[in-house]
């Protein structure tokens, strides 16, 4: 048993990122002990109380051994356990310093301190409200306690970091060692999303899933849509040797794992602009956007003729909460109707995001951009050409209208199938089969993409043919008309 244990009166010591708490003979790191033998906590202690200055080798083992005789190599042991323990050199530093006759130094500056309560999330405060979410949070608060991946899917700018934050404050309470968000979107290589998890935690050396081993938490991984591979990787990883930590992802598709629950987020609920002042009030977009008009005009009260125009708003902008607001951002200098007008001429004009944000969060068209650049030339080309659709189309439709001799026919289903898994094209399965379409910001998008590349005309010539071949398929006829008609084709 250790013979210099001091009074527990005395306070805990700190230096870097570390505590240690005289009393338990622990040292934590973020609320994480260190595994360490308790030698080498005696000789911690003899250090930490002549930090700055040399203590000798026999000056230490005479304290730490004071009935044994033992050799330098046994000091010498604990010494490199300690280094280990402490990430010496890791970063340059070296929190204990050697020198052949003076003996060791504990170099790191030392305060005394009082242990705080060990956090449990690092949850960003949420700059948006949560406004319409109640039927998909209540999915996810139900699902996500039995199922140890989510992903909660969209296209960018419907909300999905916010979502994401309102589940994970509200389970926090259902995970022991709580809820961390780890931000993903700044990452350019797929090597780094485990070192920002680690980093995120304060964990120390050693493989993430194994540190994760013992933890139950929910881990928030966002912005990870540049990275699926390693995101993939760490979910497999993860799910196989740390059965207490669930993973809630958000991102435009999803990993596409076998245990993985698969949640959409639309676009918020839109009002027609005919409906009653009182329903477009209820409508959770006018909400929103009338919520982000009065944080920067407090006085700001809108009359029926801004209801209808706001409600028109929300139509055009597909009830993104992203979009909405960097639409209100510009309602005071034009007002209302002058924003719906400026709608007209293109996405451009929503640019006024915050300059906190991140940059493809702070306009429309930056967020649509960064979506696109990571498409294939093929994938771009087929986005580009639905554009001529202005409402629900089929695949059959879709295969009459953008194939050509670079894009054959078989290769549009897997190309159209890529874009829906990334939320550039919406899916709804009708009782006659699947059915496509583009968001209209999405839309007004690609519209231009195609016409700066010079093809418009002629693909919206072969929409329009096909168009009316349709109509004149489905336009009941006489069977000798039809056989007369059809003789004259041949």
């Amino acid at each position: 048993m250790n013979s210099f244990v001091k009074p527990d009166t005395e306070p805990a010591v700190c230096f870097g990122p570390f505590i240690f708490n005289r009393q338990q003979r622990l040292v934590t790191r973020g609320g994480e002990s260190l595994a360490l033998g308790g030698r080498a906590v005696d000789i911690l202690q003899v250090l930490l109380e002549n930090a700055g200055h040399f203590v000798s080798k026999q000056a230490l083992i005479a304290r730490v051994w004071p009935d044994s005789v033992v050799e330098d190599i046994n000091l010498r042991v604990h010494i490199a356990a300690l280094r280990r323990a402490f990430g010496d050199s890791a970063d340059g530093f070296r929190y204990i310093l050697n020198h052949p006759r003076q003996g060791y130094c504990f170099a790191a500056p030392v305060a005394a301190c009082v242990e705080q309560p060990v956090e449990r999330h690092n949850l960003p405060a949420r700059l948006s409200p949560v406004i319409g979410r109640d039927k998909v949070l209540g999915r996810l608060l139900r699902e996500i306690p039995r199922q140890r991946l989510t992903t909660v899917t969209g296209p960018g700018g419907v909300g999905k970091s916010t979502v994401v934050l309102r589940v994970a404050e509200l389970l926090l309470e259902h995970f022991d060692d709580g809820a961390w968000f780890v931000d993903l979107s700044a990452l350019s290589e797929p090597s780094q999303v485990a070192a920002q998890i680690t980093r995120t935690l304060g964990l120390g050396h050693g493989t993430l899933s194994q540190q994760l081993k013992s933890r139950r938490m929910l881990l928030v991984l966002d912005g990870g849509d540049h990275l699926l591979d390693a995101c993939r990787d760490l979910a497999q990883r993860v799910g196989a040797s740390a059965p207490q930590v669930w993973l809630l992802f958000s991102s435009r598709e999803p990993l596409n794992l076998p245990d993985e629950s698969v949640v959409q987020l639309p676009g918020l609920t839109v009002a027609s602009s005919c409906e009653p002042a009182h329903q477009i009030l209820a409508c959770p977009a006018v909400q929103l956007l009338i919520d982000q008009v009065v944080a920067r005009q407090q006085a700001f009260k809108p009359n029926d003729r801004e209801l209808v125009a706001m409600a028109q708003i929300c139509q055009r902008l597909d009830g993104l909460p992203l979009a909405l607001e960097l639409a209100a951002a510009q309602v005071g200098v034009l007002g209302v109707a002058g924003v719906l007008e400026q709608l007209d001429c293109g996405l451009s004009r929503l640019n006024q995001g915050r300059r906190t944000a991140v940059a493809r969060h702070r306009s429309l068209e930056a967020m649509l951009d960064w979506s696109f650049e990571r498409l294939s030339d093929d994938e771009q080309a087929v986005f580009q050409r639905l554009a001529v659709f202005d409402g629900p189309f089929t695949l059959k439709a879709a295969l009459a209208v953008i194939s050509c001799a670079e894009l054959e026919a078989g290769q549009l289903p897997g190309l159209l199938s890529r874009l829906a898994n990334q939320s550039l094209v919406m899916v709804e399965q009708c009782v006659d089969g699947a059915r496509f379409h583009l968001l209209h910001t999405t839309r007004a998008y690609a519209l231009e993409k195609l016409r700066r590349s010079g093809q418009w005309a002629v693909f919206n010539r072969r929409h329009a043919l096909q168009e009316a071949w349709e109509v004149r398929r489905s336009r009941p006829q006489p069977s000798g008309q039809f056989l007369q008609e059809r003789a004259s084709l041949l």
